[in-house]
């Protein structure tokens, strides 16, 4: 097989898009951390608290579809500075607001911002790559979001102790800038021709389907397991919140690990194969502490951390390349918009079903059968959807 030579402003590209990934991604969990102290100095309850984090995803799944119709037609270099304007001021009129309802209306400005910036972020970081090598640059793509998710609750941590909650909003200034300046600097300024038709059009597309399916999946499993999990280790374990946080970091570790080798698998092998494996790794982990007395905190709960972050680390390439090389390059910015959609919808739901389990209380009783369902999940319909993954035409001869 012919090595494919990937040029050097490919990779810029990639550094770009990855970044302002990750911006988007560390902004949920910074934010996150710093609501209990909006509480107390804005006098909030915790149950109004909640819309701090809500309006902010229902507005970016609102401006997905705009932005990647905005890619396809400007470009995700101008899409991507578009974005994160408003993202920026939405960011400013938070640290400044003196009220709640303030505070509401930055949050849904900085969730315009991001729902028009990211699908220029997964569109921008591979615009570079032919599709044979785009699992390795979706790999590092990747990687860099689950970093992201370390770093966000650890950054937002300390800046609220040291300076209070207004920091964690204005902290978002001088990353969105740093953003800004890397899109500027080396993502390419191209002007781009929309492909006719809207999402509906790639919806039947047979990958682009399975592809969000398996992806809104992916999220729900691992955003429903991370509730689960640390549930159990604050009211049942006895952790405190900081240290509860410590599994789902060791969780995104290992997705982060997983990501680059993941993609240069995908790249050789294919999508089906690395996403078959992937979902049966996510789901023997749930299952070994689902349906066993196994440890589900402490030392003796680290596989389950290790086989979850294995086995869901190599989708998020293994769904965007699938879907990606579904489709020219000029409506990469409609179907990354499709697959962020089907991402927080996956997450929505993960978080929504996870309450309805622990209902009951977050005791291991109720614990182990929410993680079964996840290791179900999986299996049963994870792995029929991977299996009804094909390559496109332009890359049979290469799986």
């Amino acid at each position: 097989m012919t090595t494919v030579v990937v040029p050097r402003s490919a990779w810029r590209s990639l550094i770009a898009g990855s970044g302002l990934a990750a911006l988007l991604q560390i902004d949920g969990t910074l934010v996150t951390v710093a609501l209990p102290d909006v509480g107390r100095s804005l006098t909030v309850g915790p149950q109004p608290l909640a819309w701090v984090i809500t309006v902010y995803f229902l507005t970016y799944v609102v401006f997905l579809l705009p932005g990647g119709r905005l890619v396809d037609r400007l470009g995700s270099r101008r899409t991507a500075l578009a974005g994160l304007a408003v993202f920026s001021a939405g960011a400013l009129a938070g640290a400044l607001a003196s009220s709640f309802p303030l505070l509401i209306a930055s949050r849904a400005l900085q969730g315009i911002g991001a729902g028009l910036a990211s699908p220029a972020a997964l569109a921008g970081a591979v615009s570079g790559f032919p599709p044979e090598r785009r699992g390795s640059a979706l790999g590092i793509w990747g990687a860099s979001s689950g970093a992201a998710n370390i770093v966000g609750p650890l950054l937002g941590g300390l800046l609220t102790s040291a300076f209070g909650w207004r920091a964690a909003w204005w902290a978002l200034l001088p990353l969105a800038a740093a953003s800004a300046a890397a899109v500027i600097r080396l993502l390419p300024a191209t002007e781009r021709a929309t492909a006719p038709g809207g999402a509906g059009t790639f919806l039947r597309r047979r990958n682009v389907v399975l592809a969000a399916a398996a992806a809104g999946l992916t999220f729900l499993v691992m955003i429903g397991s991370f509730f689960v999990i640390e549930q159990y280790l604050q009211r049942s374990a006895g952790y405190s919140p900081l240290l509860a946080a410590t599994a789902p970091a060791v969780i995104a570790v290992f997705i982060g690990a997983a990501g680059p080798t993941a993609g240069r698998l995908i790249d050789a092998r294919g999508e089906r194969p690395v996403a078959l494996m992937s979902f049966l790794i996510a789901g023997a982990g749930l299952a070994l502490y689902g349906l066993t007395g196994a440890p589900l905190h402490g030392f003796g709960a680290l596989p389950l951390a290790i086989l979850l972050g294995l086995g869901l680390g190599p989708l998020f390439a293994g769904t965007s390349r699938a879907a990606l090389n579904a489709v020219p390059q000029h409506a990469h910015g409609r179907v990354s918009s499709l697959l962020s959609a089907s991402r927080l919808l996956g997450a929505a739901l993960g978080a929504g079903l996870s309450g309805l389990a622990l209902r009951g209380g977050a005791d291991a009783t109720h614990v182990r059968p929410a993680l079964t369902f996840g290791a179900a999940l999986c299996i049963v319909v994870g792995l029929p959807v991977a299996a009804l993954l094909r390559p496109p035409p332009a890359a049979q001869e290469q799986i």
